[in-house]
């Protein structure tokens, strides 16, 4: 095939993709040498914090060939994500309510994104005859925003996400690695500007400069990737998130022109976007995995969810059913549990004190 032909296939995966309502498909050269060194940096500064398989694959994550021999191409697909739920300030600004990360609030969205690329790389084999096409949807050590940057889905925002002018960065990405010579679209300018309303929202102070972050401060990280104890001086700061954070993104001037995504395994299940952190608190383990079953959020465990609704107890105004419920688990069966337990009312505690005539 020429020039000519590898275009037209091009054009038509991008067909393909919309008629599989991906939002957006674009095509990234699989070659990056310069963003090695900036993974490497902010792998030896520790920024990953106990995420140990970024490090442990740091080199393949930037030499995408590497992972997949004889790629030549990488095809980028966006998949729009903001629910049409109750509003995330609102549920932020109540003390007494559970805050979910907007991306969780319904079904996991890995099998779902995974399916409708192994479908567009199975019509691409079907095009051209050849086999060289893998799917990966945070399966493998992929530098995914890196490469959709460079294939123009977006631009690296201040805070490390990617942003498009149309969808915000209310969007998930997923990648096909093939042998066949597409040509690349080029990469979008940056929009961002003098903005720095996303280091500004941070609670954390994660994002500690400008396309910079340090993950072993993030609420995203805390509360889902940490394993063991979050530290007490960032449990003030976490407030009532119980997993993950959107702050960064709600502040963002882009993503007021984002639409609500058409996916209705996006909408919220189980209320999730209104629940309070008591009515939370009280699943037993047996509920937990029934009712995340399919959820972004099941992988964390019971323990975990259990350890982070401790925390958002401790964060919210004292009442005789907050501390109710922290008490009920004083004597949990995890000393992980009973540790944030602990904090939590001696937090309930030293209110009351403070309040006492």
């Amino acid at each position: 095939m020429d020039q000519d032909n590898w275009r037209a296939l091009a054009a038509l995966i991008k067909d393909w993709g919309r008629e599989l309502g991906f939002a957006a498909i674009r095509i990234a050269h699989p070659e990056m040498p310069e963003a090695e060194a900036g993974l490497f940096a902010w792998l030896q500064a520790g920024c990953h914090g106990e995420m140990d398989y970024m490090a442990r694959h740091g080199a393949k994550r930037a030499r995408p060939p590497e992972l997949l021999p004889g790629t030549r191409a990488i095809i980028m697909a966006r998949l729009n994500y903001r629910p049409d739920a109750a509003s995330a300030e609102q549920n932020l600004g109540d003390g007494h309510r559970a805050y979910v990360s907007r991306y969780a609030l319904g079904r996991d969205y890995h099998k779902l994104l995974r399916a409708r690329l192994q479908k567009l790389a199975e019509r691409m084999v079907a095009q051209a005859g050849s086999p060289g096409q893998r799917v990966f949807v945070d399966s493998a050590p992929v530098m995914e925003a890196e490469l959709a940057a460079r294939a123009g889905l977006g631009w690296r925002g201040k805070h490390t996400l990617l942003l498009d002018r149309d969808a915000g960065s209310w969007f998930f990405l997923g990648e096909i690695f093939t042998d066949l010579p597409l040509p690349p679209d080029a990469p979008v300018t940056d929009h961002c500007g003098s903005c720095r309303a996303c280091l500004d929202a941070c609670p954390t102070g994660a994002i500690t400069a400008p396309y910079r972050l340090d993950a072993r401060r993030c609420i995203s990280y805390l509360t889902i990737e940490l394993k063991g104890s979050i530290p007490e001086a960032l449990r003030p700061l976490i407030g009532n998130r119980i997993y993950g954070c959107d702050d960064c993104q709600l502040c963002c001037p882009w993503n007021r022109f984002a639409p609500p995504s058409k996916e209705p395994d996006f909408a919220p299940r189980h209320g999730l976007d209104t629940a309070t952190l008591v009515e939370l608190f009280s699943w037993s383990k047996s509920v937990f995995a029934e009712r995340l079953a399919g959820s972004a959020i099941h992988r964390i465990g019971h323990e975990r969810w259990l350890r982070n609704i401790a925390v958002a107890l401790g964060n919210a105004p004292t009442s005789p059913p907050i501390v109710a419920a922290l008490e009920s688990r004083r004597n949990d069966e995890s000393a992980l549990i009973r540790e944030h337990v602990e904090w939590a009312l001696a937090r309930h505690r030293a209110r009351d004190k403070l309040t006492s005539p």
